[in-house]
């Protein structure tokens, strides 16, 4: 699945290509949204756009589909925060680029690190010394007044800043640059020059960025709210850090050809950077862990042994009677065979056995699972191996809604285990294919409606019973969310109640450019994905903070689909657990009680 977009930048001469952005997934900062920004990039006539977030990458897989699908090459990089042992509280910030495939491998395993073992109050942090190693197939850029090299220079340091810059461009030969920034800033200006003379004391080569942050310069106001509701600030605090400016939006080639007019190699080398980086990502090819085979048999052999096995089993159970079992096993071998032919055509066999063994461990260790749900019920393949414990042949359950050759997508079971005992389950998979291989599943969680009339109220300074009571008169349905503009069209006392009040306008103006932002990063309710190796050969891991915290992967369900990780779920049930107790407790009270959930007659009219 590769667009013809990646070579556009070799055929034509751009002036001019970003290589510093934050989108909305930067979480604290950043207004872009990566589809807007991929279009402004065609627009311009930009062949190539970087996106750099702060210590993620949570959208890059998204990033990089957008790019492709507007003719514009995607560069996948790191804004990176660098632990300054002299002074924890003062880390130092450095771009990283993906030149390649190895250096994307080598990103995903830096940025994973840094929040799963280096993390400084909440902020992820890489050291200097995992470069050596982990430094392959990426370029550096200094991070102009943020880097140790800019902050060396800002104070007068040239000695410490000379120090700062041949070290890195040690650790990332004839792949480091001096960076160069004119956004507005107070010392923008005595930067660009000192950083210059260095470069051109050391030799090294300079580079011209712009740090966006968001694509409009009218987006401004909005872009600092969004940092407000981050950081729990107003906008009129006069103690707030601005370290923002209204120049920090997506600058055309043009403006960037103005603005570096003097220093025409610096533009250049942003061009001849992009084109040094060839990132191509293989998306829709599932990659699944291989599952144990005893030696000399194939795994779809071993599949077949099994599931043959377990109708054995399942028709002793169904049909005691032998005549009245012979009399029906014709047209249970034959929809095995067809379901064990399609299964094994479409690749999923080792699907299908992963699948079958956590569950079948599951019920050998006492953990309650539930009787199997949706299209997956439908599979005899499933009844026999032990997945599910629903006869679909009894029910005329059709196969074909679960597994189609005609509409080729990963199978998904629905899994049900007893809520107190679901993480047993984990543990036993990270047990058996490696602690490195198994996680769980990012989300993000976005600024709804009503939300984000609070958040931006909060921003605005106006009083909380005024923002909750807008808040209220917006309509709450999951099933099918109110946004703002709904609400202003189709609800007259929230449309009404915006009219009359001044506040309430701007309020609405500011809410509106912030909807449907990116907020927060949580873990995905029952995801678990199984890589075939370590998870950070495929994507980049999350931590929050805190000792609880689970590692989770970086990309949310859709983008580990698209990147060919397979997710499992593994949905905690409360259901199942009280089940469980209500067993237990009347075989406490009548040993003899031999009765299981799986035999309760279900003809049984009076009891149900």
């Amino acid at each position: 699945m590769h667009a013809s977009g990646a070579a556009r930048i070799d055929r034509m001469s751009v002036p001019f290509v970003h290589l510093r952005l934050h989108s909305e997934f930067s979480i604290v900062d950043g207004l872009v949204q990566l589809d807007d920004v991929a279009a402004a990039a065609a627009g311009d006539g930009q062949g190539a756009l970087a996106l750099t977030d702060s210590a993620s990458m949570f959208g890059a897989v998204r990033f990089y589909q957008a790019a492709r699908a507007q003719g514009v090459k995607p560069i996948i990089g790191v804004d990176a925060w660098i632990s300054n042992d002299a002074d924890r509280e003062a880390a130092h910030r450095l771009l990283l680029l993906a030149m390649n495939h190895a250096g994307y491998l080598n990103l995903c395993k830096l940025v994973s690190r840094a929040w799963i073992e280096n993390q400084h109050r909440g902020r992820a942090e890489m050291r200097l010394e995992w470069f050596e190693p982990l430094g392959g197939g990426l370029i550096a850029l200094s991070a102009a007044a943020q880097g140790e090299i800019g902050a060396q220079l800002a104070l007068g340091n040239v000695a410490a800043a000379r120090a700062a810059a041949e070290r890195l461009a040690q650790l990332f030969p004839n792949r480091f640059y001096i960076e160069l920034q004119r956004a507005g800033r107070a010392g923008d200006e005595a930067l660009v020059r000192a950083g210059a003379r260095l470069a051109i004391e050391l030799d090294l080569p300079v580079v011209a960025t712009h740090p966006v942050q968001f694509i409009e310069r009218g987006d401004f106001r909005a872009h600092e709210a969004r940092v407000c509701i981050a950081e729990g600030y107003t906008l009129a605090d006069p103690r707030r850090p601005r370290r923002f400016t209204e120049e920090q939006y997506f600058k055309s080639c043009a403006e960037m050809a103005v603005l570096f007019s003097d220093m025409p190699v610096a533009l250049a080398n942003a061009v001849e950077i992009a084109r040094r980086c060839n990132l191509e990502l293989t998306l829709g090819k599932s990659q699944l862990p291989d599952f144990p085979t005893p030696a000399g048999v194939t795994i779809e052999a071993h599949c077949r042994g099994l599931a043959q096995q377990g109708l054995d089993a399942r028709l002793q159970a169904l049909y005691p009677d032998e005549a009245e079992r012979e009399a029906h096993q014709a047209r249970y071998r034959s929809r095995l065979d067809l379901e064990l032919a399609t299964i094994a055509a479409m690749g999923f066999t080792g699907y299908f056995l992963i699948v079958a063994d956590f569950i079948n461990w599951a019920k050998r260790n006492g953990i309650p699972v539930g009787p199997g749900r949706g299209s997956g019920a439908g599979s005899l393949v499933a009844y026999s191996l032990g997945i599910t414990d629903l006869d679909p042949l009894h029910y005329d359950l059709l196969f074909e809604r679960f597994l189609n050759p005609e509409r080729v997508s990963m199978p998904d079971f629905d899994i049900d285990f007893c809520q107190d005992n679901r993480d047993r389950v984990i543990e036993y998979v990270k047990h058996k294919y490696g602690a490195d291989a198994v996680s769980q599943i990012a989300t993000f969680g976005t600024l709804g409606a009503k939300a984000v009339v609070r958040d931006a109220g909060r921003v605005l300074d106006l009083p909380y019973s005024k923002c909750d009571a807008l808040s209220k008169l917006i309509p709450h349905n999951p099933a099918d969310p109110w946004t703002l503009e709904r609400a202003l069209k189709e609800e007259p006392a929230f449309a009404e109640a915006v009219a009359a009040d001044e506040e309430y306008a701007e309020l609405v103006e500011l809410s509106r450019s912030l909807e449907g932002l990116t907020r927060n990063v949580g873990m995905h309710a029952g995801g678990v994905l199984i890589a075939p190796g370590k998870l950070t050969d495929f994507c980049p891991l999350y931590c929050a903070s805190g000792a609880e915290a689970a590692v989770v992967s970086q990309y949310d369900k859709d983008d580990v689909e698209a990147i060919g990780l397979v997710k499992f779920d593994f949905l905690g049930l409360t259901t199942l657990t009280i089940l469980d107790l209500t067993l237990r407790y009347v075989r406490q009270l009548d040993p003899g009680f031999a009765l299981t959930l799986e035999t309760l007659p279900l003809e049984d009219a009076a009891t149900y």
